[in-house]
């Protein structure tokens, strides 16, 4: 599987990104999963529903399956927190994986940037970031885009995982 990053501080525009970059990569018929790192605590559950009744109770993993889908939720109770290989590892094959977040690992990214924010160019100490989104110009020695122009920045990341 190829695998590109979108990294950004907060506010920055990652989400928004992500999400146009799915709908236009799939749009031209290829496959895509995404990996979303949170740095809080999230449920997907829902108190007093049973899959939530039985993480309670101390299961480590609870698959909830349907005819539309299923979601495997893992517990990891006092377990350290799995690196992005052992995720991707769990992940069925697709063209591409666009993965949110994890910007201190090593595959190559995309940064989105908002000069609002008023926070630093992560591609400024980061090799592995290989282009910037931006809403504003800025010097950088890497291809800039604009940030809402998802058309060029899908052909880049395509051409870069060599799609």
């Amino acid at each position: 599987m190829k695998l590109y990053g979108v990294v950004g501080w907060k506010n920055a525009g990652k989400t928004g990104l992500m999400e146009r970059l799915v709908t236009e990569i799939t749009g031209r018929g290829l496959s895509v999963s995404t990996v979303k790192h949170a740095h809080h605590v999230f449920d997907v559950d829902q108190p007093g529903k049973d899959s939530y009744r039985h993480r309670e109770a101390g299961a480590t993993e609870v698959l909830l399956a349907s005819r539309k889908r299923f979601a495997l939720m893992h517990e990891l109770r006092a377990a350290e927190e799995p690196t992005l290989d052992m995720l991707l590892a769990k992940l069925s094959p697709v063209d591409l994986v666009l993965v949110e977040g994890y910007k201190r690992d090593a595959h190559p990214k995309i940064e989105a940037f908002r000069a609002v924010t008023k926070n630093p160019l992560i591609a400024s100490e980061d090799p592995t970031v290989k282009a910037v989104a931006s809403d504003s110009p800025i010097e950088i020695d890497r291809p800039v885009f604009e940030l809402d122009d998802t058309v060029a920045i899908a052909d880049f990341i395509l051409a870069e995982v060599g799609m």
